[in-house]
């Protein structure tokens, strides 16, 4: 009598639950992901050992570029359009609400002087690129960048983060050491103590080598 042979069939593997979690891992970094904001200087920073890492939010970011210029940028987009309407009032200079708009997204990066800023933010952001940012005053005569820390640092106090943003000073390694000082003792007269300074990760040296 001949044996019945089983009908064998092929083992199938379902990958609908894969393409759906990919689809889904997808669309996840798409709305997550915060792109990092255009600068309008180039720092390159010093290396340094610290794995201290830097708040992801709510940070004041000033920068010390090689030509002794000094820029100021923030974060915290809640604070921005106050932020430019305040200081500006100090200053004797307004601005539209188009220039408000802009300043949205120049605030993450800027060097210019409170009297030229409404120019630099009428312009589109591919002709602000062009242009040559001279470096926010800062000393005793004309101490511009004291008033945008102080200024962003009480707004983010009265806001939902309910404290003053951090400070972190990113300086250039070629940078002119007096205007670092300078503008570390300007922070300091206004009780403005604690910073960070960023610099890249360096490898640690391992014993023995």
């Amino acid at each position: 009598m001949p044996k019945v042979k089983p009908h064998r069939t092929s083992p199938s593997l379902d990958m609908t639950p894969m393409v759906d979690l990919a689809f889904l891992l997808v669309t996840f970094f798409m709305l997550t992901t915060k792109f990092a904001p255009e600068e309008a200087v180039v720092v390159d920073t010093p290396s340094s050992t610290s794995e201290i890492r830097l708040p992801e939010s709510h940070v004041i970011t000033i920068a010390v570029d090689k030509d002794k210029r000094v820029f100021f940028g923030v974060d915290d987009d809640a604070i921005k359009s106050d932020l430019l309407t305040q200081v500006g009032a100090k200053y004797g200079v307004s601005f539209t609400p188009s220039q408000i708009q802009a300043f949205k997204g120049v605030a993450s990066s800027f060097g210019t002087p409170i009297e030229k800023l409404p120019a630099l933010l009428s312009l589109d952001s591919e002709q602000r690129k062009l242009v040559k940012q001279e470096g926010i005053p800062a000393d005793s005569v004309n101490n511009q960048f004291i008033e945008w820390v102080q200024t962003a640092q009480a707004l983010s106090r009265k806001s939902a983060y309910g404290k003053p943003s951090y400070v972190a000073i990113k300086g250039d390694g070629n940078a002119d050491v007096p205007t670092v000082k300078r503008v570390i003792k300007l922070m300091q007269d206004k009780n403005i103590n604690r910073f960070n300074l960023i610099t890249d990760l360096e490898t640690k040296p391992v014993a023995g080598n």
